[in-house]
């Protein structure tokens, strides 16, 4: 972190405390419960845990530092949470673009990933969305996708905090060769993670349309067993929702609750064509909805009813989706397309305020995903997962709110340094922990390959 100062001995007293860490001077922002923001704020940090957020000269009389950090002129806040990603999709950013989903998914992603989804293309495609993740600000993620061993390694590598759900289908997809050979691998994977400090394990099932019920139950089943969560793909296209209406009588939201599978574990992406009815089954299951408004507007599926989903007290977190639908991790971004798709929508400027937004990326996300007592907000005995943002930048002055600035001005490049769990991840744009520039000569040969394979296939299935 710029600004880092040696230790003056002669400066302290033996009635300090010492501690990891102490960042002084800054503009922090707690997202706690009161809401506080420190002018002139300090963090302590010591075992990876927030010991203390107050003021710079309170905290610099209380402790002394092993490393101390001058953040003058720059903005500490909690670290953002990701609430949907499908990180190691990041080898396939651009591939299919301007396509509405069903076409996408079933004509190009499915065939697409049965070719190429592999435990070598899952490492380097979870070691470059984590990359673009903490280059702007993300310290957490919350994935559905496959080989979750081989991304729980890259987790772990890097030192970003995840919950990592492996998706199930009707067909046996990319690990394992039936449904019980996939929970079965889920199982031992959570046991061999069941006490990391930053890696959760789950289960996922992919979608109403892609898996039958019994899939469903079963994954539910274990994910109540285990106390994990039940992450879903939900009322994401009105052709979902005509499909399940077709094949099961009720909505997405009602088949599901039909079938015994909602509760306040399920985490739901997207929940963008609802019924009145069904939001009231969401907010009595207490199930939680993750928003991808980007993704959403790319593919056309529509806005999702945000505002009247947090009116009626359901849990909200903002996710990016994967980046072959987006095509970005920044966070930044997508509550800047939160606030003023909603905005647009509605024709209604008030809803989704600064302050609400940034929440549902930070304190939010972290009720979405079980973790408010560890994460989403700077406080004492929380886990220290914060970002450092520079301030230095035409597009920061003037202040006059520092939530509108953060939603409506800021962007994710601005982020200088990251922490997690107390370890620094990120300092002065620089990377700690991957050296990114090594994935790009791989990433494009990969590039190479999916091409090659998508023009001899196509060729062959027109008969050119």
């Amino acid at each position: 972190m710029e600004g880092q100062k040696p230790l003056d001995d002669k400066k302290f007293n033996g009635a300090q405390r010492e501690v990891d860490t102490l960042i002084t001077g800054a503009l922090v922002l707690t997202m706690d419960r009161d809401h506080r923001i420190l002018e002139d704020g300090a963090v302590a940090v010591e075992g990876g845990l927030i010991l203390e957020v107050g003021p710079s000269r309170e905290l610099e009389e209380r402790y002394r530092a092993r490393r101390l950090v001058d953040a003058r002129r720059k903005l500490v806040m909690p670290g953002l949470i990701n609430a949907h990603t499908h990180a190691p999709m990041n080898i396939f950013r651009g591939f299919a673009d301007d396509l509405p989903l069903d076409a996408w998914l079933f004509d190009h992603i499915f065939p697409l990933e049965a070719q190429f989804v592999n435990a070598s293309n899952v490492r380097l495609g979870t070691r470059l969305a984590i990359a673009e993740m903490l280059r702007s600000g993300t310290t957490t993620f919350n994935d559905m996708y496959f080989h979750t061993d081989v991304m729980a390694e890259e987790v772990d590598r890097a030192g970003v905090r995840a919950i990592l759900t492996h998706a199930l289908l009707d067909k046996p997809a990319h690990n394992g060769s039936s449904l019980d050979e996939n929970l079965h691998m889920v199982e031992e994977i959570m046991q061999q993670y069941k006490s990391h400090q930053r890696i959760g394990m789950g289960f996922a099932v992919h979608a109403p349309y892609s898996a039958r019920p019994p899939v469903y139950r079963k994954a539910k089943e274990l994910a109540d067993k285990y106390s994990t969560q039940l992450h879903t793909h939900l009322s994401e296209t009105v052709w979902e929702v005509e499909t399940i209406q077709r094949e099961y009588g009720r909505s997405p939201v009602g088949h599901l609750d039909n079938i015994g599978v909602l509760g306040p574990n399920v985490v739901a992406a997207h929940a963008i064509h609802l019924t009145p009815r069904d939001m009231e089954i969401l907010a009595h299951r207490q199930v939680g909805v993750a928003h991808n408004p980007q993704c959403n507007m790319k593919l056309a599926n529509g806005s999702a009813p945000i505002p009247a989903l947090l009116k009626m007290g359901v849990k909200v977190g903002i996710g990016t989706d994967g980046v072959a639908s987006n095509n970005d991790l920044d966070l930044f971004d997508e509550i800047r397309s939160a606030a003023l798709a909603q905005k647009l929508v509605s024709g209604d400027p008030t809803v989704m305020d600064a302050r609400t937004v940034l929440e549902t990326v930070t304190l939010g996300g972290a009720r979405l995903l079980g973790m408010e007592d560890r994460i989403g907000s700077l406080e004492s005995g929380k886990q220290a997962d914060l970002i450092v943002i520079d301030l230095g930048q035409p597009h920061a002055w003037p202040h006059f709110d520092i939530y509108s600035l953060i939603v409506y001005s800021l962007r994710g490049s601005d982020v200088e340094s990251v922490m997690v769990h107390g370890r620094i991840l990120m300092e002065d744009r620089q990377l700690q922990t991957i050296d990114a520039s090594l994935l790009y000569d791989d990433v494009m040969a990969l590039r190479d390959q999916i091409r090659h394979w998508w023009t001899a296939r196509s060729r062959t299935r027109t008969g050119a």
